[in-house]
């Protein structure tokens, strides 16, 4: 499901296609391996650079146009939960055994993991956070392909970074090397900068899902219902670092995370 596209993040799709797109024209105006290759007929790196990028930026509108797991109606949550209503009142009241709650702004039923985004204004299934740069919750629904967006963005900021690096020209003086790689070095700099942002974004998130954990339950612990009651080194949803990796990529279907919850923990349903 997707959302309008004219919505309040335009601009700010727009401005990361524009500034996408801008970098690569000033990577190839320069007289970078790309440009080499091109002048001397070599058209494969030069083409696959321009498709990493296209795709890129096809990426990063799939995430942030893409519903991440919204909410919309309690029929949603039991269809997600996979239990009846009577399966529900079996589950034991336990400290550690959390019912679902309504959620205070839309008033629909909460299932385990979700979160209200006030600025999305619904309930988002597995809430990771609010991407203020793709303008979109990161949730069950779209938490894989953020973070294959962020992998194709990474591979193409180190190759613009290592071309931008092979196309700084020797000049005699400051002033006449500012001239000649003025737009050259303002790219270069972009590019660095985006490159640390994106490596600690993709870092930290790679080791979140091999925990099974969310950028929400790793900073507001102490205050979740289902987890703060828990150890501090206890995850009920961790099943192990190959099976959380497994599920996260290849499982492409939503989780009942009562269940998972219940299984693990040491109350049996």
């Amino acid at each position: 499901m997707f959302k309008n596209v004219f919505g309040s993040g335009f601009l700010v799709r727009t401005a990361h296609t524009v500034l996408t797109w801008a970098v690569t024209l000033v990577l190839f105006l320069h007289d970078t391996d790309l440009r080499k290759q091109e002048a001397r007929g070599e058209l494969l790196q030069p083409v696959l650079f321009v498709l990493l990028v296209l795709v890129s930026v096809l990426l990063y509108f799939a995430v942030s146009l893409m519903d991440p797991g919204f909410v919309f109606s309690d029929s949603d949550v039991k269809f997600t939960l996979g239990v009846s209503d009577e399966e529900q009142e079996m589950i034991p009241q336990t400290p550690k055994a959390m019912r679902q709650r309504r959620c205070g702004y839309c008033l629909l039923q909460q299932p385990m993991r979700a979160k209200h985004c006030p600025t999305c204004k619904h309930c988002v299934l597995r809430y990771d956070h609010h991407c203020p740069w793709i303008e979109n919750c990161v949730g069950e629904r779209n938490h894989r392909w953020f973070i294959i967006y962020l992998g194709v963005q990474l591979i193409a900021l180190i190759w613009g970074f290592h071309l931008a690096w092979s196309g700084f020209s020797y000049a005699p003086t400051w002033n006449l090397w500012l001239q000649q790689n003025g737009f050259l070095l303002a790219a270069f700099c972009l590019v660095a900068v985006f490159s640390v942002v994106v490596i600690l974004l993709l870092g930290s998130h790679l080791y979140l899902v091999s925990c099974n954990t969310t950028t929400w339950e790793f900073m507001s612990r102490h205050r979740i219902s289902y987890l703060k009651h828990c150890g501090a080194d206890e995850n009920p949803f961790d099943q192990g670092i190959v099976c959380n990796l497994w599920s996260f990529f290849c499982l492409c279907r939503t989780v009942a995370w009562e269940k998972v919850y219940f299984r693990e923990g040491s109350d049996p349903v």
